[in-house]
């Protein structure tokens, strides 16, 4: 992935330790990733799914994971959905999975993750995702985070540019921070995908319209309307435009 440039100094974290998930987490990810081993539906999908793992998320990684594994709820009726795990933490610190299906392989990935402290590096999650667009096509790009310390111009250009490509990119904000999300809703509008933001109050919303994007990315616009729940509808009218996200 890209270099960015070097970015501002971030504001001060009040817990200096890092956390991991617990294995309750890791497990209702598991069983709920079940959905996306390999079908006989026609269709499938691979999608990227990045994370700020820095230090301010640490609160609340666990609602985060919870999210990430409703994202793959009910997806076997679509198809098969490949997803690649991206993260980025500490000294400029940016990682990327192999594209998986398998259960266990997600566990193992996701249990190797803990936040550090450290600025954003979104540029490189965008970069990243122009580069393995271009070999082989991908559906969606999720990303969850709370801020944002890069340029918003390199950003918009490489949003610009997945949206030329077809890849929407559909941006989960936590928090409130109005920097972030100016920058975060311009990525969604400029990549033609979506911008939504959660909280500890709002996680099983969340966790349906992350489902809705799994649904997307190994369907389309169509696997959104022939499911038709309300958070299908809702991302679908975000998709057309038609609503003010």
């Amino acid at each position: 992935m890209s270099d960015k440039k070097t970015p501002a100094p971030r504001r001060a974290q009040t817990k200096p330790e890092k956390t991991r998930s617990p294995s309750g987490a890791i497990d209702a990810f598991v069983r709920q990733a079940r959905a996306i081993a390999p079908s006989s539906g026609a269709g499938g999908g691979r999608l990227i799914l990045a994370l700020d793992a820095t230090m301010s998320r640490q609160p609340t990684w666990d609602l985060a994971c919870k999210l990430q594994a409703e994202m793959f709820d009910a997806v076997g009726k679509a198809g098969s959905l490949n997803v690649q795990l991206v993260y980025f933490r500490g000294f400029g610190e940016s990682r990327a999975s192999r594209f998986v299906r398998d259960t266990d392989a997600l566990k193992t990935l996701m249990t190797k993750i803990d936040c550090r402290g450290g600025h954003t590096q979104i540029g490189k999650v965008l970069s990243h995702a122009l580069k393995e667009t271009a070999r082989e096509k991908i559906n969606a790009l999720v990303y969850i985070g709370d801020a944002m310390e890069e340029s918003v111009d390199d950003l918009a250009d490489k949003a610009g540019r997945l949206g030329l490509s077809g890849v929407p990119v559909f941006v989960f904000q936590e928090g409130n921070d109005p920097v972030a999300e100016g920058a975060f809703r311009e990525i969604a509008r400029l990549s033609r995908g979506a911008w939504f933001r959660f909280d500890s109050r709002s996680a099983a919303e969340l966790g349906k319209l992350l489902s809705a994007v799994a649904v997307y990315a190994t369907g389309g616009l169509k696997a959104l309307s022939d499911r038709n729940r309300p958070e299908d509808r809702r991302m679908l009218e975000h998709l057309r435009g038609g609503k003010d996200r």
